[in-house]
């Protein structure tokens, strides 16, 4: 009879040694949503790389239907932007960072105060690419130095798709506006990524709850989106008031009302704001003079003064030409013949945009015998672009 000799069992230690990795993990994963919420950050999910596989195609979509307009980078970065492996062939787990900026009041209130001027509330106090980065690089930081991995963080300046990952780490979902909702703080979030070689415990994603409401899409003053879940930027006042270099095509330039910086109406519409939770005391809080800014003040802004009143404010990077049109757009559609004497001065200015739109908004400003005795009175104009608006107010 033969006796029956165990072989070790070798698959006891491996045990051993996948207990200790999952207790690694678990505590890791514990630790930076410590981290997180200490820096003010109200969610914090995980989820892996390999998480968003239909970005790709969904992106090639939008560049192809030629949806993002002039951010050309977008097409250059395409590669490394659908896949988060292309960016950073070593990652493991991506950390999806979320900070409510909600604010106190429904921002729309401002649009039936033609002679104020309407900032998006995410660009009313500081740049919050450098505020959230900031809050990111400590917990990155501290993070490394528990861990003894590798670590990389992202905000809104690198090739990352953070509202897809957003969505697979369960932050919330992309809603029909594309923006981010979350079933506990809205549409109103700042997002940020941290890429790193650790292994993570991963979260669920979340799914799709806007069912058949539209309100986002019925909101758009433009009718941006051309579908549910898709955005057409060349449409959209938040592009054309901060991306879009040069005269703002004349079709959208009622539109846009006083909206001088973005616009908020998609997600200010948004029924899911009504449950946020409270947003956390380390959110940015708006600058009180930032708030209902007064279109008679932003005219009078040079360059020195432009830079100095937006120090630190997302607005600055769009320049002091680019944002003195978009307030000219704004006084035009006031009806408020108080800006005429404004508007005349800068139509001198020595950006064309700037006299090109000072041109627009005198024709809607001043009386029929008013505009042609200040365009009689007019000198050589060396600008096509500004020649055109002569043009079309029908000035030859």
């Amino acid at each position: 009879m033969r006796t029956l000799i165990s072989e070790p069992d070798h698959d006891l230690s491996q045990e051993k040694v996948d207990l200790r990795a999952d207790r690694r993990r678990q505590k890791l994963t514990a630790f930076i949503r410590e981290e997180a919420a200490a820096q003010g950050f109200d969610l914090c999910r995980i989820t892996r790389p390999d998480s968003i596989p239909k970005a790709p195609e969904r992106l090639t979509t939008f560049l192809s239907d030629e949806h993002h307009g002039t951010m050309d980078w977008m097409a250059e970065t395409r590669e490394r932007r659908g896949d988060p492996k292309a960016l950073w062939s070593e990652v493991r787990s991506i950390v999806m960072f979320a900070m409510n900026y909600g604010p106190d009041e429904d921002p729309r209130v401002i649009l039936e105060k033609p002679d104020k001027a309407a900032i998006s509330v995410y660009a009313r106090n500081r740049d919050y690419h450098d505020v959230i980065k900031g809050r990111l690089k400590e917990i990155a930081t501290r993070f490394a130095a528990r861990a003894g991995e590798d670590v990389k963080v992202f905000v809104d300046t690198a090739p990352v798709m953070e509202k897809p990952l957003g969505e697979a780490a369960g932050i919330g979902w992309q809603g029909k506006h594309t923006n981010l909702v979350s079933r506990t703080h809205g549409s109103w979030l700042f997002l940020g990524t941290l890429f790193t070689t650790a292994d993570l415990a991963f979260d669920e994603a979340e799914r799709d709850y806007c069912g058949s409401c539209r309100a986002c899409l019925d909101a758009c003053p433009t009718a941006a989106f051309p579908a549910p879940y898709r955005l057409d930027a060349r449409r959209c006042i938040s592009y054309l008031t901060i991306e879009h270099k040069g005269p703002i095509a004349p079709e959208f330039r009622p539109m846009i009302g006083n909206r001088i910086y973005g616009c908020d109406d998609c997600l200010a519409a948004c029924p899911w704001n009504k449950f946020a939770a409270s947003a956390s005391e380390m959110k940015l809080k708006a600058r009180e003079d930032l708030k209902e800014p007064s279109i008679a003040f932003l005219l009078t802004l040079d360059d020195p003064g432009f830079r100095t009143f937006f120090s630190g404010s997302p607005v600055k990077r769009i320049g002091r030409d680019r944002f003195v049109r978009n307030v000219l757009i704004a006084a035009g559609n006031s009806g408020d013949r108080g800006f005429i004497d404004q508007c005349r001065r800068l139509s001198a200015d020595a950006s064309p945009v700037v006299r090109g739109m000072a041109i627009w908004a005198l024709k809607r400003l001043m009386s029929q015998g008013e505009f042609a005795l200040f365009a009689d009175a007019r000198g050589p104009e060396d600008d096509a672009e500004v020649r055109g608006e002569w043009m079309m107010a029908g000035v030859v």
